[in-house]
């Protein structure tokens, strides 16, 4: 072969191998063969093994969960990073208290006057006792709270300055509409929409209980999800000191209807009327008497750590960081049929994307100048467990990490032409995303549903609480070969019938194609975030922004 044909016979391959037009710029040479050495048919291996019945749906601080943990070490040994857990390993404890809902618990709602009405757990509703008792008792008012939000920034108080020790609330998923990007952010949800923030609030007021109201609409997933998310095994840090509910529940809209009712009220109208500034919680003539009855058990799962050095002894002692959750959601033993939920998009997917980022950046003969970290996390499933561990036990400061890149439940159905990074946009780091993204031919998609809150509902929004620039990386809707539609009724499609559900299982059918482009794309969004001079923040005015002004300042000799 003579010398022009082999030249271009090497050309050909690096166009193939790159899979873009536009190499990325600024990227030392042995970077990029680590970055374009990133393969679809690892990521493969990866999500068959973890996503195999074997490992019982990953369940937190379960079997299943600890095998998952314990291979993900194996990896992160095998790459040759060093290991940043405790006392030299790569494993970083996380005391967990779990908690199962017992079948004997029961809620009934009781008028006065009236006849009492027994509602059916799992049918009607799925409560949780936070306090970690085995037995608690309550009987208490129901007062319909609205949305339960408190947020002085945007003049909202649906408490009013009202009593609720003691109390049960009844109160809606999400937050007022709106339409200013000025009030609650308009169309996007805020952490006040999240259910989670609604306990929190509601627990620190004195409340015995909260009862969530779910509309499929606003939670923005249907009652299956609810129902399988919590007729399983729950985590909450051991010994966390903050206040507890007894009954954190969620009711069908249907049992809202009848506790409204059973109290003289109209649902809607009470809806209506928690859409105003004005609104006043409402003391309802009804009464709940709920008999909570769990299995409690202390436990501990593992986050697993691992770290690459960077190569420069002044900013090494800096990182970015790259989070993807290992846990899912265990096995049902009451549940006929397939009872294991094996979670392979959900986030056997990212785990593989984070094992393939930690080897190409093992394996890299070159090294940033910061170092990188590699978290897989536990107890997502619960509440982000794992991360909000993380956040409070890092191993490199919180004000020294640069960046969290999240990889979280990435459907495996082929190449991508779009990428989603919300929230990157709140960040200094966003025109450097904005480049990266063109360079690999990828759109960046819009949050295409900003009203279900999904910057608030992965672990990078435990980094963020602590300061710390973050976001995830997913693939967007437009795939290669199909039209838009196709996507849109692909995530549709799982949405309804496979996320939370026993059939989220591994298929030899997957295509991982665009699995490797996102970790690629990551890869190279992650060395540049190393690489830079500037550190990284949030843009002014940012919810962060003062968190992180402040570990950056704790962080300084």
């Amino acid at each position: 072969m003579g010398r022009i044909a082999v030249c271009t016979l090497v050309l050909v391959l690096s166009l193939i191998s790159w899979a873009q037009p536009n190499p990325p710029r600024s990227l030392p040479p042995a970077a990029a063969r680590a970055m374009r050495s990133i393969d679809p048919e690892r990521l493969r291996a990866h999500v068959k093994f973890l996503a195999s019945d074997l490992l019982e749906g990953r369940g937190t601080g379960q079997r299943g969960g600890d095998l998952a943990a314990a291979y993900l070490a194996t990896q992160f040994e095998l790459y040759g990073l060093e290991p940043a857990g405790a006392n030299g390993t790569y494993l970083q404890p996380v005391p967990l208290q779990l908690i199962t809902t017992e079948p004997q618990t029961s809620l009934t709602v009781v008028p006065e006057p009236g006849s009492p009405i027994s509602l059916a757990l799992a049918d009607d509703y799925v409560a949780l006792d936070e306090t970690g008792s085995a037995t608690s008792d309550v009987d208490a008012p129901i007062v319909f709270a609205g949305y339960g939000i408190s947020a002085p920034e945007y003049q909202w108080d649906d408490y009013k300055g009202a009593d609720v020790r003691g109390k049960v609330l009844l109160m809606l998923v999400n937050e007022p509409r709106a339409r200013d990007p000025r009030f609650f952010q308009g169309d996007a949800l805020t952490y006040y929409g999240r259910w989670t923030y609604k306990y929190e609030e509601a627990a620190r007021r004195g409340a015995a209980g909260v009862l969530l109201i779910h509309k499929t609409d606003m939670a923005s997933y249907g009652w299956d999800v609810v129902r399988n998310s919590n007729m399983v095994e729950k985590a909450q840090l051991a010994d966390d000191p903050d206040p507890k509910l007894k009954v954190a529940g969620w009711v069908q809209l249907d049992v809202g209807r009848r506790i409204a009712a059973a109290g003289t009220k109209d649902l809607d109208q009470l809806m209506k009327s928690a859409q105003s500034r004005d609104f006043r919680p409402v003391m309802l003539p009804v009464r709940l008497k709920a008999h909570m009855v769990s299995r409690v058990r202390r436990a501990q799962s593992d986050n697993v750590l691992a770290i690459l050095p960077g190569s420069d002894p002044k900013r090494k002692s800096e990182a970015v960081l790259y989070t993807a959750h290992y846990d899912h959601l265990g096995i049902a033993p009451d549940k006929p049929g397939d009872n294991i939920y094996n979670g392979a998009a959900d986030n056997a997917t990212g785990c593989a994307v984070l094992l393939e980022l930690a080897r190409a950046f093992a394996e890299s003969q070159a090294r940033p100048a910061r170092s990188i970290l590699f978290a897989a996390v536990t107890g997502e499933e619960q509440g982000l467990r794992g991360s909000e561990y993380l956040g409070k036990h890092p191993p490199v400061a919180p004000g020294k990490i640069m960046l969290d890149l999240n990889y979280d439940d990435l459907p495996p159905i082929g190449d991508v032409e779009e990428a989603g990074t919300y929230g990157a946009e709140r960040t200094s780091f966003y025109p450097t995303v904005e480049q990266t993204a063109q360079e690999f031919a990828l759109t960046l998609r819009p949050d295409p549903n900003p009203g279900a809150g999904y910057y608030y509902r992965s672990d990078h929004f435990s980094l963020a609480r602590v300061g710390i620039p973050a976001f995830s990386v997913s693939e967007g809707r437009k795939f290669k070969g199909h039209p838009q539609e196709w996507g849109d009724r692909q995530a549709a499609e799982y949405t309804a019938r496979h996320y939370h559900q026993p059939s989220d299982e591994y298929e030899p059918s997957m295509d991982f194609s665009g699995n490797a482009r996102m970790a690629r794309f990551g890869f190279v969004l992650g060395w540049r975030a190393a690489s830079q001079k500037p550190s990284i923040g949030w843009k002014a005015g940012d919810e962060f922004e003062a968190a992180r002004k402040r570990t950056r300042a704790e962080s300084l000799p």
